[in-house]
């Protein structure tokens, strides 16, 4: 019995071990690609074709490169099941580069001291979640539910926002300023949130390849979070070049 109760927490350390693993690698190769990204961007002080490409003609590169992250990140999710543990993990690691693309733009528009004590509060945030969020007795399952809700209001809202910038030339400012600050008070709950979701599966955990898929998705969930909090901190208190 105490053999089996050893092996149980063995699994469950190592799948709560490999997800914050698999999320650190992806924010490490998000940043490398941003910032490899970023130097290809201006040659001189001109757009580079590859500039041109990405943010030139309405940007139309930047736009292509988004609408894969989304249909890559709805393929994997719609898919995990029936994916090999190869496949999913190639489909992590492509996100990440595209992801890294498209932050690129952070580069050029902010202060790359901004960018870094914005880094720096959203880990503290992100860790400091993530701890209440694996420890707290509390169920935080309806608060995620109310989240996610609150998320895609905030998502339709950005749409409204983006129509409205684009199509009408509105001054926008103060709706992105609420938006961030929504989109803040929801990735910090979510941070918590998912933490308590990845030690839940954990303790079911048996090293199989299921698992492993699992740890790769829930890893996703977990960046997804860091990031949307990272940009939008981003967005209230970054300065801009």
């Amino acid at each position: 019995m105490e053999r089996s109760v050893s092996l149980s927490e063995s699994e469950q350390s190592k799948f709560i071990s490999k997800t914050y693993l698999w999320m650190g690698l992806a924010l490490l190769i998000s940043a490398v690609s941003a910032f490899f990204t970023a130097g290809k961007i201006f040659d001189g002080n001109s757009l580079s074709a590859f500039g041109k490409f990405l943010y030139g003609n309405r940007m139309m590169g930047f736009w292509i490169f988004a609408i894969a992250e989304i249909a890559l990140v709805w393929g994997l999710s719609a898919a995990i099941r029936k994916i090999s543990l190869q496949t999913a993990i190639l489909g992590f690691l492509a996100y990440s580069v595209l992801n890294g693309i498209t932050l690129s733009s952070i580069f050029i528009v902010y202060q790359i001291e901004s960018i870094a004590v914005a880094f720096v509060g959203t880990s503290a945030m992100f860790f400091a979640m993530a701890f209440y969020g694996a420890t707290t007795k509390k169920n935080l399952a309806t608060m995620g539910k109310y989240l996610m809700m609150a998320l895609i209001g905030v998502i339709i809202v950005s749409v409204l926002e983006f129509i409205m910038y684009s199509f009408f030339r509105l001054n926008t400012s103060i709706l992105d300023f609420l938006i961030a600050i929504a989109t803040v008070i929801i990735f910090t709950g979510l941070t918590a949130y998912d933490s308590q979701k990845i030690i839940k599966i954990s303790q079911h955990s048996n090293g199989s390849e299921d698992y492993q898929k699992v740890s790769i998705m829930a890893a996703l969930e977990l960046y997804l979070d860091f990031i949307n909090l990272f940009l939008a901190l981003l967005r209230i208190f970054g300065k801009r070049k």
